[in-house]
């Protein structure tokens, strides 16, 4: 049986301090002082994976294949559901993120709020 192992989550960006710097702001992550061209940034409690944020040439240009999705409704459902997602939605915006559509809970999911980061990456309020 293989062992578990840690990962890490790579972003493809323009501008890996901009990138990094939000995503640290929307998971409580910190970015470490003193780096260059690339940054990464980490769960303070060592819990989560580690973010690495690395400069490409090229633009993003069709939707992402994987996306994060950031748990803040875990639990919830209907208006309070809503209601968290809503807030969580507009501290995001605040920071430089784009509101996508709301996805309505059904007979299968809960609602969620799908976004874009600072760079147009997808990702879902969940």
């Amino acid at each position: 049986m293989a062992s578990v192992r840690q990962f890490q989550v790579t972003f493809d960006c323009a501008d890996p301090g901009r990138v990094a710097r939000f995503w640290a702001e929307v998971l409580g992550y910190v970015v470490p002082p003193d780096q260059d061209s690339s940054f990464a940034c980490t769960d303070p409690t060592g819990v989560g994976p580690r973010l690495y944020f690395q400069r490409v040439p090229e633009g993003k240009v069709v939707k992402n294949r994987v996306h994060l999705d950031v748990r803040v409704g875990t639990g919830l459902v209907g208006e309070e559901r809503l209601a968290v997602l809503e807030a969580e939605c507009a501290r995001l915006v605040a920071l430089g993120a784009t509101r996508g559509p709301l996805l309505l809970a059904d007979e299968e999911n809960e609602s969620c709020q799908v976004m874009q980061d600072v760079e147009g990456n997808e990702f879902c309020l969940d």
